[in-house]
């Protein structure tokens, strides 16, 4: 088996050359998912996760606009339409300088698996721009995202594929695309999501995945006895994952210790309660990616170019980006005690500290099953496009904490091993699999 998963990495990795983010993706579900495969003759000889692999379209774009200097600006546009056995095209649209097809490509796969987690009628997509919204103005952003939508437009709709913010796009540039893609098109439908809650959009989406982070987290903690209350919790980014996080732990009795952005981490022994919570809000809208200024304000230790992973905590919840979290970073958790870690972020666990984790038995949630949440609902809000209703908070909420503990429990189903440790990975690859997986087979080769 060990040179049959060998063959196959090789294989995709031959027509995906200079794309390691998606080749580590690839990996870690083809390591679980193969030997699943073998043993199934349902799976077995179709070339199933060859064919999942490959993006059903790739689309790539150029984006002009004028800067506030008069001066013309051009980025990339990118739309990776993935796999839409399940339902339309579904995923984030991501602006910062990172973003190239790599990144797409293993984002949108990842979001073929998370999707199908879910339970609900969504294919997985991804797409974005190397655009930086940093520093620029609220016009120099409108007429990007304007230009953007006036290209995607064309690839894109309700029962087609449905787009959602992600890194940099937040619902100012949700509100600039879709005011857009409306004049274009003539129509008020709901193409895109995260919209504000005057035009369509759902109650408490912005804080969804945190939340529904820290519901898996529950359900993890639950197998072992345990609870949340009174636990301490490292969190990195401060971004929207980070801040629904902090949110949902605080009300569940836990306490935040941590908080980093690219220059650094914060440790506030006190906790991130209360009006700290919204000052992160504040951060974030100031357009500044730096957290020096919360210890600046709150007069806690700031450590410069920093992981918050060598701090004592019960609990690590990664929510900035992918591969953030090293080797020596889990290292210096499992030395200090830590019981369970939870990716609140797309993969920002590195596949060497997976599985010093895993060898040491620390409960282990990937990106793909517990930052489900916003993408759940954001599927609650395509429910409520549909049908012209909107529910109250508190229904929402309601539907995404079942959603989660339904989620946690395919992954135990999947992933539970003789010894009675759960590997969570296993069980989201094998869960994810099985839904997409079959759906295929039944519309036949295409």
């Amino acid at each position: 088996m060990k040179e049959n998963i060998k063959s196959f990495i090789e294989a995709v990795a031959k027509k995906n050359t200079n794309e390691p983010e998606f080749m580590q993706a690839v990996q870690e579900v083809a390591e679980a998912i193969l030997p699943f495969i073998a043993e199934k003759d349902i799976y077995n000889g179709k070339n199933i996760l060859l064919r999942m692999t490959e993006p059903e379209r790739v689309i790539t774009f150029r984006v002009c606009w004028v800067d506030d200097k008069g001066e013309i600006q051009v980025n990339r546009g990118f739309r990776v339409q993935m796999n839409s056995a399940i339902g339309p095209y579904k995923g984030g649209l991501r602006f910062h300088p990172s973003v190239n097809l790599s990144i797409m490509k293993f984002l949108a796969f990842e979001q073929t698996f998370k999707n199908a987690l879910t339970t609900l009628p969504m294919g997985g997509a991804k797409g974005g721009s190397d655009f930086d919204p940093k520093g620029k103005s609220d016009g120099e952003i409108m007429r990007f995202c304007h230009s953007f939508m006036s290209e995607l437009y064309k690839y894109i709709g309700p029962n087609t594929d449905v787009p959602a913010g992600d890194i940099g796009v937040g619902s100012r540039e949700i509100g600039y695309m879709f005011g857009m893609y409306k004049k274009i098109k003539g129509e008020f439908t709901g193409v895109i999501t995260g919209k504000g809650m005057s035009w369509g959009g759902s109650l408490i989406r912005p804080q969804a995945t945190g939340f529904g982070a820290v519901y898996f987290l529950q359900a993890m903690l639950a197998t072992k006895g345990l609870g949340i209350e009174g636990k301490t919790i490292a969190v990195s980014g401060f971004g929207n994952v980070a801040w629904g996080a902090v949110t949902k732990a605080n009300e569940l009795g836990a306490k935040v210790v941590t908080l980093s952005g690219p220059d650094g981490y914060i440790y506030d022994a006190d906790g991130v309660s209360g009006e700290k919570i919204d000052y992160m809000l504040e951060l974030r809208a100031s357009n500044n990616d730096t957290i020096k200024p919360y210890a600046d304000k709150y007069g806690v230790p700031f450590f410069e170019g920093k992981h918050p992973w060598q701090q004592k905590v019960d609990i690590a919840l990664p929510c900035a980006t992918q591969n953030e979290l090293k080797l020596d970073g889990a290292k210096s958790l499992v030395a200090n005690g830590v019981i369970c870690v939870v990716e609140g972020a797309n993969m920002p666990t590195t596949p060497d500290a997976l599985e010093y984790f895993h060898q040491n038995k620390i409960l282990f949630s990937p990106g793909k099953a517990s930052n489900a949440g916003g993408v759940a609902t954001s599927g609650l809000e395509m429910s409520q496009n549909s049908l012209r209703i909107e529910w109250s908070a508190e229904e929402v909420d309601r539907i995404l904490k079942k959603i989660m503990t339904d989620i946690h429990e395919s992954c135990v189903k999947y992933g539970m091993q003789e010894d009675g440790y759960v590997d969570y990975v296993k069980g989201a690859n094998l869960a994810g699999f099985v839904k997409v997986a079959d759906a295929m087979l039944a519309q036949g080769i295409i």
